[in-house]
């Protein structure tokens, strides 16, 4: 057993540092308000004394064999899988996600490290190209990028913090982590606690516990990063990206979603029904590949209204540690008033509410709105919350068009009987990912991960995240002395 909430510092240099500001936070379980730790906040000094410590350490790591990373991962997947209950225990209570949520993110973390261990071998010389000039011979080498900064969100902290740091990692990288500090456990201290215990050395990886107001900018300004990993909000992204543009370094972003499930003519009702169902209220809507938009064909329209009314009205609700809730809280009675401040200026604007949510505490109960333009507020809005809303489409062209009418481009998903017509139609739609016959909330460590247009830059997943955290080098070797014209 460990006691995750006694780890309330921040973890530097292999150690459990206090930090060093006079400002504490409360982490509090959204559901009843208890307190789970009361973090003590590092500083900007403590955050640059951490990338000056893993701009040091990475230099060794770099030269570390590919056996010896691996042996480090291998450890970190074997501490999360005997440490499973305890962690899941920390999700749903830090978190607010449901046991199925909570299943969900430790196995998608356990995969994505295991994937990891496959990726230590890219280091070091990778492949031979042909000379144009008599008696050179080319090398190319794949060499680690340096310091990697990591930023993850609240929603799925610790699945969305480690597909940065394990291939990092793996690649022979260093990193500096900010996780959510809503979410320090989850997102930040299980996974150091995870690699100290594997022996990784020390500096190479260093989890800060802060928050904008202690350290402003200087995750991203600081000169000793090669790259920054950030995964949140498209405004937030945008302001990194400038940042990062700047100073010219490079970035993998995965932000914000509007994305789209379409139902066609000839869909299986019942199956979208239920597609649509668990892709719109996991972890109450707080997913950045939720389905945000759901868009049916006229001529099924009524029927699959029918029935998705019909099942979300059964989604139980309440105390997340309750194995059958679906619906538990979000994560913050800030975000809770937001989300009702939508669903009241949507009513405002005349939209038809098919079923009327309810507020207890931080939970809030589904509400589906019908008939929604696709130029509304609502059905523009990321709404990040269990509020759906269902678009009548005139023709199944049509439902494209209004897929695609959308800045973001995240994930989408299509409902036909038609296999070959649904991957002719996913091509068309200006997403990253696309699901046909499934729902929008899908991932793997090994497909490329990632969004369009303001939905981000970059793609997760081997081999591509490889090709984003290293660099590559030409090394020619002139074996046979060279006559020079001059």
């Amino acid at each position: 057993m460990v006691d995750f909430q006694s780890y309330n510092k921040s973890f530097i240099n292999g150690e459990w540092v206090k930090g060093a500001s006079k400002r504490t936070y409360q982490n509090i379980n959204p559901y009843d308000q208890t307190i789970l730790q009361e973090i003590s906040i590092a500083t900007a000094d403590q955050l640059a004394e951490s990338f000056r410590i893993a701009k040091e350490s990475q230099k060794q790591w770099a030269m570390s064999t590919a056996d010896e990373r691996k042996e480090v991962l291998r450890k970190v997947s074997g501490f999360l899988k005997d440490h499973r209950e305890e962690i899941i225990e920390i999700i749903i209570r830090e978190t607010g996600g449901s046991y199925i949520k909570a299943n969900v993110e430790i196995d998608l973390t356990v995969d994505l490290v295991e994937e990891a261990v496959h990726m230590a071998d890219q280091l070091g010389e990778s492949k031979e190209v042909d000379a144009l000039i008599e008696g050179k011979r080319n090398k190319v080498f794949r060499l680690p990028l340096g310091v990697i900064t990591s930023i993850s969100p609240f929603n799925f902290p610790m699945n969305l913090s480690m597909r940065t740091i394990a291939p990092a990692i793996a690649l022979g990288n260093s990193v500096v982590h900010k996780p959510d500090i809503q979410t320090a456990m989850t997102g930040g201290v299980i996974i150091a606690k995870a690699f100290e215990d594997a022996g990784l050395p020390k500096g190479i990886f260093n989890c800060i516990l802060t928050d904008l107001e202690e350290i402003g900018d200087d995750m991203l300004t600081t000169p000793h990063s090669q790259l920054i990993s950030f995964t949140g909000s498209t405004k937030v992204g945008k302001h990194i990206g400038e940042v990062a543009g700047s100073m010219l370094k490079r970035v993998a972003l995965e932000l914000g979603g509007n994305n789209p499930f379409v139902v066609l003519e000839d869909a299986n009702i019942e199956r979208a029904v239920d597609a649509a169902v668990f892709g719109k209220f996991i972890h109450q809507g707080q997913i950045c590949m939720i389905i945000n938009r759901i868009i049916v064909h006229q001529a099924c329209y009524k029927a699959f209204i029918e029935k998705f009314v019909e099942k979300v009205k059964q989604l139980p609700y309440g105390d997340p540690t309750n194995s059958d809730t679906i619906i538990g809280p979000l994560i913050n009675e800030k975000q809770v008033d937001k989300i009702m401040v939508i669903i009241e200026n949507a009513k405002k604007s005349n939209a038809k509410v098919a079923l009327e949510g309810k507020r207890e505490g931080n939970i809030l109960t589904p509400t589906i709105f019908i008939d929604v333009d696709n130029q509304s507020e609502l059905a523009q809005t990321e709404l990040f919350s269990p509020i759906a809303t269902i678009i009548k489409a005139d023709s199944n062209e049509h439902a494209i068009q209004l897929a695609n009418d959308t800045p973001f481009g995240l994930s989408s998903a299509i409902f036909t009987e038609d296999l070959s017509y649904g991957e002719q139609l996913a091509l068309q739609i200006n997403s990253g990912m696309t699901h046909i016959n499934d729902q929008t909330v899908n991932d793997n460590p090994m497909v490329p991960f990632g969004g369009s247009k303001a939905s981000g830059i970059g793609r997760f997943g081997n081999p591509w995240i490889v090709e984003e955290f290293t660099t590559t080098k030409w090394v020619s070797v002139q074996e046979e002395y060279r006559d020079f014209p001059f």
